[in-house]
């Protein structure tokens, strides 16, 4: 009956041999997947250098502007028509030196009829002078009456006087007649001139040129409220002496430049801070005898804000960046990596300060932060020697994470990450679906 059941449903009774060898073929399959293991993943090599200890000065960077210490707009003192322009487009000048000449023919006149008026009043105050004598000495002998003599007086009183207003409008004129010759007041360079001979020029009106002085030059830059709390906080725990009781020294960068080779004093700072910017003006005067610095330039300052004093420091490259705060990889004694959270300071030939978070003898990771996480068992080598300089020719060393992704097949370079700042979280395993 069962077997007819089976049979119009087109299913056949298995023998019993025939279930034996199926179920030994799925134990023996089961078995093999059982067995089959992922393959262990290589331990990554790293590169890592322990804290050097050293003297640093804590700085503070900012932008600001060279401005010329002197400048000035080359104006005439008299109206007139200009005749001559004495000196080359953007050429050094001296103090002294002629630059411009006015027509001063006119002027000449007026100082030559001056000084015949000036003539004039002379020899009538000369006249005066001798009848007032002879007066004085009729009078003694009653010769004449007290009023002439006095009246005689009077005259030479005004005679004097009128000398004196000759002599004022002779000076005058003559030194109209010398504004017709116009020189530098400074020494400096001058710009290209702004009016061509021929042209009226206006008195104290007209802009001829501009002279601004070379050395010494003004560096302006501003410094934040934050920056300026801070350093008043230190004068006033005598960690720092104020800037205006002693020449403060700054280090300057031009904008091609990566190093701060110019040097500068601090020489003024504002008695108010700028309530729209928050910010203090500060000056300091940096010596240009070459010439070589000129005004408008953008300059990067650095400001002293402590005095020297020991410090961690760690390679640079070493740091990486999680949601805005720095950290470092540190190698513990079973080649694990711990995530250190850190606390830097200014950047220092190459190396930058750590604050807190590292000591004296941790093994950081400079190279090859890429392909690590917190508590990864890594392979490590110790580059401290050829990062300090020391050793032979060939100690120098090629960091892990240049030469690798250099030695890269150009498939594999596409993926290879680059960048110093990497993300602080372990990776998420990969999903297996079965």
């Amino acid at each position: 009956m069962l077997r007819n059941t089976y049979s119009r449903f087109g299913l056949g009774i298995l023998a019993p041999s025939s279930l034996l060898l199926l179920g030994i073929f799925v134990a023996v399959t089961g078995c093999n997947h059982a067995a089959q293991k992922p393959p262990t993943k290589p331990l990554a090599e790293v590169d890592y250098a322990q804290p050097v200890s050293r003297t640093v000065t804590e700085f503070e960077e900012f932008t600001g502007h060279l401005v010329a210490k002197s400048t000035v707009a080359i104006r005439s003192r008299v109206s007139g028509y200009l005749d001559e322009v004495k000196f080359e487009d953007g050429a050094d000048v001296k103090k002294g030196e002629l630059l411009f000449v006015i027509d001063d023919r006119s002027y000449k006149a007026t100082a030559a009829n001056a000084k015949a008026m000036l003539d004039q009043a002379t020899s009538r105050r000369d006249n005066l002078k001798a009848q007032n004598q002879r007066g004085q000495t009729l009078l003694k002998r009653d010769a004449i009456p007290s009023e002439e003599s006095e009246k005689l007086g009077f005259q030479f009183t005004e005679a004097e006087a009128a000398v004196s207003s000759a002599e004022a409008q002779k000076d005058l004129a003559d030194l109209d007649l010398s504004y017709t010759q116009i020189r530098s007041p400074i020494d400096g360079v001058i710009s290209n001139r702004q009016v061509d001979p021929g042209n009226l020029v206006k008195a104290d009106d007209t802009v001829l040129a501009t002279v601004v002085s070379k050395d010494p030059i003004y560096a302006y830059f501003d410094v934040n409220e934050r920056t300026v709390l801070k350093l008043r906080r230190l004068i006033r725990e005598g960690k720092i002496v104020a800037a205006d009781e002693n020449k403060l020294k700054i280090q300057i960068s031009l904008a091609d430049e990566d190093d701060f080779k110019h040097v500068g004093e601090i020489d003024f700072l504002d008695n108010q801070l700028d309530a729209n910017t928050g910010t203090l003006r500060v000056r300091a005067t940096i010596h240009n005898k070459s010439g070589f610095l000129s005004p408008g330039l953008f300059v990067r300052i650095r400001f002293p804000v402590g005095n020297p004093h020991e410090a961690l420091l760690v390679q640079e490259e070493a740091l990486g960046t999680d949601q805005g705060q720095r950290f470092l990889y540190v190698i513990n004694s079973e080649n694990k990596i711990e995530y250190r959270r850190v606390t830097v300071g200014v950047l220092d030939k190459g190396q930058r300060v750590i604050q807190e978070g590292v000591k004296l003898g941790d093994r950081v990771v400079v190279n090859g932060l890429q392909r690590i996480r917190p508590k990864d068992e890594v392979k490590a080598r110790d580059v401290s020697a050829q990062l300090a300089g020391q050793g032979s020719d060939e100690s120098k060393v090629t960091l892990v994470s240049d030469k690798s992704v250099r030695d890269q097949p150009a498939s594999e370079k596409a993926g290879s990450p680059q960048e110093t700042t990497v993300d602080a979280k372990p990776a998420r395993p990969a999903e297996t679906r079965h």
